[in-house]
């Protein structure tokens, strides 16, 4: 499985370093996934999936198999990680985690597991 993440302000980018992924980072949205693969990706604003994340997976939905949605559970508690309900909505892939922020210990070792 591949690992492919967007990080606007480097939340999400830690939390893969954080997991030890080899992992694509999606810099302006036209970036082509190689093989299946899950999708790490902040939550914009008010549960906006991120425009250059919408550029990306019009392109690479296909191969799609699940994602991870970050957020800030202090600054938008009611809309938190919705991106990935989003996502797992418009693309029929299960959204298999919200993490606060860059995510805690407990958050890494659950993303392990899940993962797997």
């Amino acid at each position: 499985m591949k690992y492919v993440y967007a990080s606007r302000m480097g939340k999400t980018e830690k939390l893969i370093g954080k997991l030890a992924l080899d992992a694509m980072k999606i810099e302006n949205g036209t970036e082509t996934a190689e093989g299946d693969y899950i999708l790490f990706t902040y939550t914009d604003g008010n549960g906006v999936v991120p425009n250059i994340v919408e550029s990306f997976l019009e392109n690479n939905a296909d191969r799609l198999k699940g994602v991870v949605a970050g957020g800030s559970r202090e600054r938008h508690a009611a809309t938190f990680g919705w991106a990935g309900d989003v996502i797992s909505k418009k693309y029929n892939v299960p959204c298999l985690y919200k993490v606060d922020g860059e995510g805690s210990e407990e958050d890494v070792e659950i993303l392990k597991q899940l993962i797997q």
